[in-house]
């Protein structure tokens, strides 16, 4: 299982991908098989290809990362961050919630975030 610190740090890669608007950088913190829920209540992204054609069409779109908060980390695989994604014209406040295979890479994210969290 990854550490607490391991977990903090793949978060911190996430947000770091998106403001080098590097959509590589970011899938490669999934796994192959992983799933992305976002938000919760849409149809699941699945797989390797779905996933890398959802980071390239968020970094494309000019989304940048905020943190509202610490990254925080558990005592088990999962590990949350607040944070604002900002897009040309809109910005929308966010939780996501990832879940860690034993090799350190994200199997499943999780966002939570609804009509009331977007602000235009």
């Amino acid at each position: 299982m990854p550490t607490q610190e391991q977990m903090k740090r793949a978060l911190q890669d996430y947000v770091d991908g998106f403001a080098a608007g590097d959509a590589a950088a970011i899938t490669a913190l999934f796994a192959d098989d992983a799933v992305i829920e976002d938000p919760v209540g849409n149809p699941p992204i699945s797989g390797r290809a779905a996933i890398e054609e959802f980071y390239a069409n968020a970094v494309a779109g000019g989304a940048k990362l905020t943190l509202d908060g610490p990254i925080r980390g558990s005592y088990g695989d999962g590990a949350a961050m607040a944070f604002t994604v900002e897009v040309p014209g809109m910005r929308i406040r966010v939780i996501d919630v990832m879940t860690f295979g034993a090799d350190g890479r994200i199997v499943k994210m999780t966002a939570y975030w609804g009509p009331d969290d977007i602000e235009q």
